[in-house]
């Protein structure tokens, strides 16, 4: 199955980031002077670095991104197609300078950290194996989540129900579990005539 952009502004939709679907709109023609300015506009401060969070800086956008996509790609079942396009899309509306944007930057600049630590490399660069076992490691196979807890509630927080929030918020993803018609996806009066595909 092939996630699509629409399918991330759908997600974004479904969990109310409508200033989020504006902007993955805007950007859908923009050069990479664009790509830039969103990047600052949506948080990051002069001086943040690629290396993740050292306690100082969060990290920048690049940063949050592949990270983000790297561990979509352990997450999202198998038969999932177009995961870096829909995540980059995804995080259009999400790393939008909030409260929710800095909790997201922080635990991936963690898990950056940690990966550096354990494995000698970010995140983005370590194999499936790897980024699945760190994930493991940190707990977050296992913890409650909590945006303000440990590292492996707000891992599990900010990042794999963020990311499978996007995935099953989306038509795409809905249809994997059965959910032709997810919240804030209009289907009409067909879908309410049709069982499950």
């Amino acid at each position: 199955m092939e996630l699509t952009r629409r399918d991330a502004v759908a997600a974004l939709a479904a969990v109310g980031a409508t200033g989020g679907v504006a902007l993955a709109a805007r950007r859908s023609g923009d050069g990479p002077d664009r790509a830039d300015a969103d990047r600052d506009d949506a948080g990051r401060a002069d001086g943040e670095g690629d290396d993740g969070g050292d306690g100082d800086a969060l990290p920048d956008d690049e940063t949050v991104r592949a990270a983000m996509t790297a561990f979509a790609t352990v997450l999202y079942p198998s038969e999932v197609e177009g995961v870096e396009a829909f995540v980059d899309r995804f995080l259009d509306g999400r790393l939008d300078g909030s409260a929710h944007a800095t909790g997201v930057r922080t635990t991936v600049g963690e898990l950056d950290d940690a990966a550096r630590s354990w494995y000698g490399a970010p995140v983005a660069e370590l194999s499936e194996d790897d980024r699945d076992r760190l994930l493991r490691e940190v707990g977050a196979d296992t913890a409650d989540e909590d945006s303000d807890g440990t590292l492996a509630e707000r891992v599990r927080y900010h990042v794999v129900n963020e990311l499978l929030l996007a995935l099953y918020a989306s038509p795409t993803g809905g249809e994997l579990v059965g959910l032709e018609n997810p919240q804030g996806h209009p289907g009409g009066t067909e879908s309410y005539r049709q069982g499950p595909r």
